[in-house]
């Protein structure tokens, strides 16, 4: 084979396409992984500045009986740290405990909305459930990363088995969207939105409330979470595995068994696994030459899939601030969920919002900057703190803080094209840190040593996801892949030929174990079609 030709090429070096690497360079399969951005990663990285180490991506990592197993069948030596989570409403914050976190979630509902007690038994009851089933799902190391000649391992498997089955089938009677669920158990629009607004739009109800399962199966990275797709890369690199960073693609041709970088190169493959973005393959497809039924189907699938919307998007602020860790670690742990105000967002988020857009060029800057006011005020924040995890990651006697929100891309694309972005991003960024130097940091606006920001216009134009989608396809309406755990395995099937998919884009609800998984189950597929 020639440089450029290659048994399988993998386009996109995020979790997905890493992994698919990895397994199939451990198999001995020349694997081109060919990435735009000059590093690996995709929303899963880590950067420094100024002596400060800050997570762009996930803040810390769900294992869900994957990540563990999948390092150790790969013989990679990476330190997982804990990383427990806490819940804030206003003044009242709650460490979560595995043993304890439901009760204490319950007393801090009751103390916020003593007229609801008998709703939020109602609701506590709903997450109990969910998290037994959660429980299950991940109760074991996933079968696809162990070893089947393990005897101990088996006698574990068998009986999860039945268990699991019987899980699947209670998950799938409960996607209805979070909102309207706990609509039927409340009609308190505070406390509904409380709960909901901690999650993306619509998502599903297990999904959603699973997180409450999740919250105490979070792990972090000594390092950062960066060091996880970087031990990727050094394994794919022993086993001879090649990486090519700073190429875009931007010519898929399947007939031909082609793809073009933007320099006019030309890579030949076997099998392509997909693990980018998904409509920007279909929009660079050439279906020339194909047999006359596939451009149908691909036309088809192509349509369906421009016509869906990327997930939500988040905002996030990097703030290196002159204050110890003490000062935070007296507060909550390194991974902290805080919302200012139990009033919850209400029709901030809907219609208010979605008029905004639809009437933006009517819109004056005051009003659009009230209606930010509120938002900040009202919103849930996730605020992680890596030296909690790891003290190395901030100098000394200070601390490194990412505070994000969930952040509409349509709205920051307005104001884009409006031509004010830059003055935008520094009103959002003002906000954001007023809303918390008057709630629950007091005085932490005078003590911010540097701030930048990432917009869902920065994940759009650096991770390369359409919406700046941060988990996938939006649940506003009908996802366009497979969401059924039990079919995951199909996930990464396409209509063309010897092409596969993987990644967040492939199976919804998507994460990092879901992009793991669907890397796995895509490389699997291009092992069998060189067979």
């Amino acid at each position: 084979m020639s440089k450029n030709d290659h048994q399988t090429i993998i386009v996109g070096g995020g979790m997905s396409g890493l992994t698919a690497a990895a397994y199939l360079s451990k198999a001995g399969h020349n694997v081109l992984l060919l990435e735009k951005n000059k590093e690996c990663g995709g929303l899963l990285n880590s950067f420094q500045r100024e002596g400060f180490t800050f997570d762009a991506g996930a803040r810390s990592i769900l294992n869900s009986g994957i990540i563990q197993p999948m390092l150790a069948e790969l013989g990679i030596e990476l330190e997982l740290l804990e990383s427990p989570v806490s819940i804030g409403i206003e003044n009242d914050i709650i460490n979560l405990v595995s043993e304890t976190t439901l009760d204490d979630y319950r007393r801090l509902l009751e103390r916020l909305y003593p007229e609801s007690v008998n709703d939020i038994d109602k609701i506590i009851s709903k997450i109990e459930g969910i998290i037994r089933d959660m429980a299950i799902l991940y109760g074991i190391d996933n079968p696809n990363f162990k070893d089947m000649s393990d005897r101990a391992y088996l006698k574990e498997l068998l009986p999860w088995l039945g268990k699991f089955i019987f899980t699947l089938f209670r998950m799938g009677r409960k996607n209805e969207p979070i909102e309207s669920f706990l609509a039927r158990l409340t009609s308190n629009q505070s406390l509904i939105d409380i709960i909901a607004q901690h999650f993306f739009k619509k998502t599903p109800t297990f999904f959603a409330l699973g997180y409450f399962y999740a919250y105490t199966d979070y792990m972090y990275p000594r390092g950062g979470t960066g060091e996880l797709p970087k031990a990727l890369v050094q394994k794919i690199i022993e086993w001879n595995g090649n990486i090519q960073t700073g190429t875009e693609i931007i010519g898929v041709n399947p007939s031909d068994k082609t793809v073009k970088d933007r320099d006019g190169n030309s890579y030949t493959f076997d099998s392509l696994i997909w693990s980018a973005d998904l409509k920007t393959l279909y929009r660079i497809l050439d279906t020339h030459d194909l047999e006359e039924k596939a451009p149908r189907k691909i036309l088809k699938q192509k349509e369906l899939l421009l016509s869906k919307r990327g997930c939500d998007s988040v905002y996030s602020l990097f703030v290196g601030v002159d204050m110890p860790l003490d000062a935070f670690s007296s507060i909550s742990n390194g991974h902290f969920f805080y919302t200012p105000s139990k009033k919850g967002l209400g029709e901030v988020h809907w219609s208010e919002l979605d008029s905004l857009i639809e009437n933006f060029e009517t819109k004056s800057r005051e009003q659009i900057l009230e209606w930010l006011d509120k938002y900040c005020h009202l919103t849930t924040y996730e605020i992680s703190i890596p030296a909690l995890r790891d003290p190395t990651l901030a100098p000394d006697g200070k601390t490194g803080l990412i505070i994000s929100m969930l952040f509409e891309y349509d709205l920051i694309k307005k104001v884009k094209e409006a031509n004010w972005y830059d003055e935008f991003r520094i009103e959002v960024e003002n906000r954001m840190m007023e809303s918390l130097s008057n709630s629950i940091y007091p005085g932490l606006k005078e003590k911010v040593l540097f701030r930048l920001s990432s917009t869902p216009i920065s994940i759009a134009s650096i991770a390369g996801t359409s919406e700046g989608a941060i988990v996938g396809w939006s649940y506003l309406s009908t996802v366009p892949v497979v969401h059924q755990l039990r079919k995951i395995g199909s996930s990464v099937k396409t209509p063309i030929p010897n092409v596969y998919q993987a990644g967040q884009w492939a199976y919804s609800p998507a994460g990092i174990p879901t992009a793991i998984l669907t890397g796995w189950y895509a490389a699997k597929k291009a092992m069998k079609t060189r067979n």
